[in-house]
């Protein structure tokens, strides 16, 4: 049964909308603030774009908008900056910048989504604060703003009352440590339930598993092997099941591995095992045992030692630095 809201006092969020705008960056971070009120939240969410007018999204889908950003006079608790694939020609609409600072100037926080970071950038609001946008554009990011310290890997990054996310997806990340932020960590879990999304990937997490950034195996049979190490990290995958699986010689996959992969496949497995032993101590209290049965480990020593060869840290110290429910995005200074 779904908690009503309390009687607290609303918190606003404002969604700053403009022709052109990507549709999933506006929609995710409205959907989990909807639905956390269904959970005790008392969110009001509203919608304004530069001149007041509905827009046109990216897709093509028309968004309907409650007023002028100019108009703004209540304080936002929140305000959300999407991005839109035409990211270059908008940073240079003077009345979207000018949007864009009126809203941050009445607001507690403001949060930008994929490339919406360099609508914050151009707006000179990140100057000197660390930040993030979606991979493919970090080094964009970057270049045009020297005084913006670029974060090229994080899912989200909280510098101050600043935060930016990477891709689309990433904006229900964030707005998830928000609810979480405002509500406590049952309302946030109990939203992304609802929603049926990951509760919660930390803002730390790199915004690309091992697999996508593993090479592509012209292999079938390898790539196959590869998938099912992912899929299952804590099975038993020694050497010798995986060339079984594979259907050659141990000596044969070691050396496709090292062609084709530029690693050893056990250095491949330890990678995967490490990057689901992250994601457990990140989002969850499993005790060690628990952690290294699951990911493959298989005892807390053997867990430690990975962690200490491959991070240079212990796994308690990096659930300590990186748990969800104390730091929901890769704390900066500021």
């Amino acid at each position: 049964m779904k908690d009503r809201p309390s009687g607290r006092k609303p918190l606003l969020v404002t969604v700053l909308v403009f022709p052109g705008v990507r549709l999933l960056d506006v929609t995710g971070p409205i959907e989990v603030f909807s639905t956390a009120n269904e959970f005790g939240g008392r969110y009001r969410v509203r919608t304004v774009s530069p001149d007041g007018a509905d827009v046109v999204t990216s897709s093509g889908t028309g968004l309907r908008v409650d007023a002028a950003a100019g108009r703004v006079r209540e304080v936002s608790d929140v305000v959300v900056v999407p991005g839109g694939p035409e990211w270059p020609s908008l940073v240079k609409d003077d009345s979207l910048l000018d949007a864009v600072r009126a809203l941050d100037a009445r607001s507690r926080r403001t949060a930008s989504v994929c490339t919406g970071a360099f609508l914050l950038a151009a707006a000179g609001l990140l100057d000197g604060r660390t930040a993030t946008t979606h991979w493919r554009f970090a080094d964009q990011l970057a270049l045009r703003h020297p005084r913006v310290t670029v974060a090229t890997d994080a899912l989200f990054v909280r510098d101050g009352r600043m935060m930016t996310s990477a891709g689309v997806s990433s904006g229900i990340d964030l707005s998830l440590a928000l609810v979480e932020e405002h509500l406590g960590a049952d309302a946030a879990r109990a939203t992304a339930k609802d929603m049926v999304v990951f509760m919660q990937r930390p803002g730390g997490q790199s915004q690309l598993s091992v697999r996508t950034h593993t090479p592509h195996a012209r292999q079938e049979m390898l790539r196959r092997v590869l998938d099912t190490v992912a899929e299952d990290p804590s099975a038993p995958h020694t050497l010798a099941a995986m060339a079984h699986r594979a259907g050659v010689s141990p000596r044969h996959l070691t050396r496709l591995f090292r062609d084709e992969m530029n690693t050893t496949p056990a250095g491949y497995v330890e990678r995967i095992r490490m990057e689901a032993a992250q994601a457990m101590l990140e989002g969850g209290d499993d005790p060690m045992a628990t952690v290294a049965r699951r990911t493959g480990f298989g005892s807390p020593e053997s867990l430690r030692r990975a962690f200490a060869r491959n991070l240079d840290i212990t796994p308690g110290a990096y659930r300590a630095r990186f748990r969800t429910a104390d730091a929901t995005g890769r704390e900066a200074a500021g």
